[in-house]
């Protein structure tokens, strides 16, 4: 059986700490534009922790949600691109192939989520930075779009390691970064094909919920609401 890959966000865990982000950028060789680039609109994070508050002084409450490309079924951004660059493989992952790129930008105005970026430049890490780039992950030139890929590198190390050792996947053996990095657990990775997975099981949950679901996109990334509070649980 194929696998499809998808994830599942508990809110009720995340507390907005954003070690998933700076994960996120170790393992994916992602640079740091600069608070000058950022201010023109061109900051780079595969992932981002939205913030925002729900309620009125004085109960007021803050909440935070994790936003990735949500590898959709149905993506726009894949419809758009003139050179099949944006593509969807037969795990339901939304591929880029960088030197298939040729910068249109199509796919991040098409995106429901502003998860796409346009390298504006060729990224540099000065002496010693460049030591900790990640070997497994190519360094995106000038010119191409990006975009997160649930750590592709890490799907296939654990596929290929699996295969090795001449046993099946098992649930947990791959972890993208930022599922590893998330001191809380609030990250679920896994394969929505195996119904015993931890990440199916919780895509089901009655909790569960899609970001801007209504649009048709199909996304594969599953938001778990909080837990309705209760002063009798206190």
């Amino acid at each position: 059986m194929a696998h499809r890959w998808g994830m599942v966000v508990d809110l009720d865990r995340c507390t907005g700490c954003e070690a998933c982000v700076t994960a996120c950028h170790a393992e994916n060789n992602i640079p740091t534009v600069g608070p000058q680039e950022a201010a023109n609109g061109r900051a780079m994070h595969w992932m981002r922790v939205e913030r925002y508050w729900e309620g009125e002084y004085p109960d007021a409450k803050v909440k935070f949600r994790p936003v990735l490309c949500q590898q959709c079924d149905n993506a726009p951004c894949e419809a758009v691109c003139p050179t099949y660059a944006a593509h969807q493989t037969d795990e339901g992952l939304n591929a880029q192939v960088y030197n298939r790129c040729i910068g249109t930008r199509y796919c991040a105005n098409a995106c429901s989520y502003n998860v796409r970026f346009f390298n504006f430049f060729n990224p540099q890490w000065e002496k010693p930075l460049h030591l900790q780039l990640n070997p497994d992950v190519s360094v995106r030139e000038v010119g191409v779009m990006e975009k997160c890929t649930f750590c592709v590198q890490r799907i296939k190390t654990g596929k290929r390691t699996a295969a090795t050792e001449n046993r099946e996947l098992k649930d947990g053996d791959i972890q993208p970064a930022c599922a590893q990095a998330c001191p809380s657990g609030a990250i679920i990775f896994g394969d929505l094909n195996d119904h015993e997975s931890r990440a199916a099981r919780l895509a089901h949950s009655p909790r569960g919920t899609k970001l801007l679901e209504d649009l048709g996109a199909e996304p594969k990334v599953t938001y778990l609401q909080r837990q309705p509070w209760n002063e009798s649980d206190a």
